[in-house]
């Protein structure tokens, strides 16, 4: 019996039960929404199934048949992958899908121009990107919707492969009025007694914690959020200053208020940035090719850039 459908038509299931919204799917894909609606109506009919429950205001959620399907599908769009990889090696051809997520603290600042420059050199790659957390980073990972992510060595799991690529120090966001923001470089004990915006991230929080804790200091958090712009402008309007790895390119808060970014020195561990990939991953010629544009792209010299340097005599 010919098949009634398609690869697109199975990652469009893909990316709604993920999702459990057409809207999301739809941005993810890069789609229009009646698009994915046309498919999911399409496989519906095609196999006999109701594959999601549409609740009013709430999304879409999938029905046991639907998880049966769903997880199916994704086998089989694995497997496509694997015979994209496979042609791509009798060839020698970098070719086929490469989804990249990147840690929203800097995937504004690194991932565009890594993609552009990958593309540029491998014309035949229909890249993605997409931007989370840490943790979210790591399920996009285990759960093969993400095929490598740019991120930090927090908590790096067992079953992932962590690549190091540069080493990042932390350093201190404050207003241009702020009274440390002529220094030099500060320590934990120079910010422990004033305000703090914290970036308030899974597990990049705890690392920016650990930099006080370290120093046997606790900060002043007085504020917290998940967004580095709003910290950013926190910080730009005076509520107190805030702790990063990667510097934007402007010195000025998207409220346009001046920053200025100061070192920490003494007792803070520096942020290793790399590349995590799923164990075995290199066995695609793609991703191996990605892994190496990306230690050519990302020393140290090039990300040093994004991160205020220590000068050897300020302590």
């Amino acid at each position: 019996m010919p098949l009634r459908f398609t690869l697109r038509q199975l990652e469009y299931l893909v990316a709604v039960g993920e999702a459990g919204s057409i809207a999301v799917a739809a941005e993810r894909v890069s789609v229009s929404s009646p698009s994915i609606s046309a498919a999911i109506a399409h496989l519906e009919q095609e196999f006999g199934l109701q594959l999601f429950v549409r609740r009013h205001a709430q999304g879409l959620t999938l029905t046991s048949p639907g998880r049966q399907i769903f997880d199916h599908a994704r086998q089989v769009l694995a497997q496509a992958g694997q015979l994209n990889d496979l042609a791509g090696s009798i060839t020698q051809t970098v070719q086929g899908r490469l989804h990249v997520g990147g840690l929203i603290t800097f995937a504004q600042v690194i991932l565009p121009q890594l993609r552009r420059s990958f593309t540029a050199l491998h014309p035949q790659v229909e890249f993605h990107q997409s931007e989370g957390d840490q943790s979210d980073l790591y399920d996009g990972l285990r759960n093969a919707t993400l095929d490598a992510a740019l991120g930090y060595d927090l908590d790096s799991p067992a079953d992932l492969e962590f690549v190091p690529l540069a080493s990042l120090t932390p350093y201190a966001v404050l207003a241009a009025s702020h009274p440390l923001a002529g220094q030099d470089s500060l320590t934990p004990q120079d910010l422990a007694p004033h305000p703090m915006v914290l970036l308030d991230l899974p597990l990049s929080a705890d690392y920016f914690l650990s930099c006080f804790h370290a120093a046997g200091v606790r900060p002043r958090i007085v504020e917290r959020t998940r967004d580095m712009g709003v910290m950013h402008s926190l910080v730009g309007q005076g509520f107190g200053y805030s702790i990063a790895n990667i510097r934007p390119w402007s010195d000025r808060s998207p409220d346009g208020q001046p920053l200025r970014f100061v070192p920490l020195a003494g007792a803070v561990r520096p942020m290793r940035l790399g590349l995590i990939l799923p164990v075995g991953a290199r066995s695609s010629l793609t991703l191996r090719a990605f892994v190496g544009h990306c230690q050519g792209q990302l020393t140290p010299e090039k990300v040093r850039s994004l991160s205020p340097s220590i000068d050897p005599g300020s302590g």
